[in-house]
């Protein structure tokens, strides 16, 4: 066994991980990036690149169908391999990572396939090559689906995420468990190609981390559109007959073509050696807001417990570049937005008012229909969605919003801004929203 000396050894190469090498070599450390499977991670192959390209392609084909209450008439022809042909050659080429690759080698690193394993204090084993790192580690190892124990399901051909972004054809029917993001955003895309979906979801409500009356309202749409939803329910078992699966929720069956499981994420760290650097091996690494897990040794990207998204992964990869850099940090941004791309979008950054009120502070909140207002109006079918926002009244702002709507990624961020920098309420009730646009409801939930 060889040993290579370098100053920095990253592991994985998600968004997060690929941006901190690029930054670290740019700079002019000696940096060895490692990656077993993609380089680039599950973001463009698997995740929000194709999901978000099949989500507009549904998207589209929604917008066709409310002509007939708009403008005039359309007749719509679903073609599911319109969407399949641009994910495998616009966004995937074809789930090949050359491109990534030269980016990583053009950089000025060090590319090694294969799966990283800490074996030591700053020091990594890949193949059977040893790396020892000067400065330290930095693990990105990210998240894979994760399989609910639920009795004969481990014995089907199940879909994750993966499965559902790489295939050439849309099923029939398709059963979902999980009313989290990602299988609510499949769920509607593939609905809208004209597959038959339910979706099962042990929780007492659809997309639980936000506020119940974002999932209140998709719900409501996703009635309305013939996709059935079913929260708060028990899976007892998962049979599949060679042709068709069944899900056994006591009395009630449910049957499809195809099922999908997105169930949440699991992070990727067992097994990685962590227990060689007397790191205790649970759900989440714990780390500081320099991303250092203990000396030596940093984290960054989904497996920091901090949130699942890649703009936090490449948040915490800059935060990590300048802790290894001895670069000023600022203070740590835990405000974080985050978006789920159904019809309407549902964005919310900071706390919810459970949070906000589990955390002790005194509540206000402001709340408005977003299809009541004057560009909701205007627009019409597919208007709706809401504006909440949950006020500190001790200190007068905003500590957490929520932004669902047609644009309500979008909207959001005026939102996102008035949390991070505490806008005091004065400031922003008297600013000027442009009419008639979707974020002015900010100031009618104001």
């Amino acid at each position: 066994m060889s040993a290579h000396e370098c100053d920095v050894v990253v592991v994985g190469l998600g968004p997060g991980g690929e941006a901190l090498v690029a930054r670290l070599a740019k700079a002019g450390l000696a940096v060895v990036a490692v990656e077993a499977e993609l380089v680039g991670g599950e973001c463009p192959y698997w995740g929000c690149i194709p999901s978000k390209m099949f989500i507009r392609a549904g998207n589209l084909l929604a917008e066709a169908r409310r002509i007939a209450q708009l403008s005039g008439a359309a007749t719509v022809t679903p073609d599911f391999s319109v969407v399949a042909k641009r994910i495998r050659d616009e966004a995937t080429d074809n789930w090949d990572d050359t491109v990534a690759a030269d980016r990583i080698t053009a950089a000025g690193a060090t590319l090694v396939r294969g799966r990283g394993r800490l074996t030591g204090d700053r020091t990594v084993e890949v193949n059977g090559e040893t790396y020892v790192a000067s400065k330290g580690v930095v693990l990105n190892t990210g998240t894979t689906a994760a399989v609910p124990p639920i009795p004969g399901l481990a014995e089907t051909p199940f879909w994750t995420n993966r499965e559902a972004l790489k295939t050439e054809q849309a099923p029939a029917s398709l059963i979902v468990i999980g009313g989290g993001a990602i299988g609510l955003e499949l769920a509607q895309a593939y609905s809208r190609f004209d597959t038959e979906v339910t979706v099962l979801e042990v929780a007492p409500r659809i997309l639980a981390p936000e506020e119940p009356e974002s999932s209140e309202l998709l719900a409501t749409v996703f009635e309305s559109e013939g996709i059935g939803v079913h929260a708060g329910i028990t899976i007892d078992r998962v049979d599949h007959d060679g042709s068709r699966f069944t899900v056994t929720c006591g009395d009630t069956t449910y049957e499809a073509e195809q099922l999908l499981v997105a169930a949440g994420r699991k992070s990727r760290v067992d097994d990685i050696g962590l227990e060689t650097v007397g790191v205790e091996v649970g759900k989440f690494l714990t780390v500081g807001d320099d991303m250092q897990v203990t000396d030596g040794l940093w984290a960054i990207g989904d497996i920091v417990g901090r949130g699942a998204f890649t703009h936090l992964s490449m948040y915490h990869a800059e935060r990590a570049a300048k802790a290894i850099l001895g670069e000023p940090l600022g203070a740590y941004d835990g405000s974080f937005p985050r978006v789920t791309f159904t019809d309407p979008e549902v964005g919310g950054v900071g706390l919810t008012e459970a949070q906000a009120r589990d955390k002790g502070l005194n509540v206000r909140v402001g709340l408005t229909d977003v299809a009541a207002s004057s560009r909701g109006f205007v627009h019409g079918v597919g208007n709706a969605g809401l504006i909440k926002i949950i006020i500190d009244t001790d200190r007068d702002i905003i500590v957490g919003a929520t932004s669902a709507g047609p644009t309500g990624g979008e909207t959001l961020s005026a939102l996102a801004f008035a949390v991070r920098a505490e806008i005091p309420l004065e400031t922003l009730r008297n600013t000027v929203y442009a009419y008639p646009t979707f974020w002015r409801a900010i100031e009618s939930a104001l």
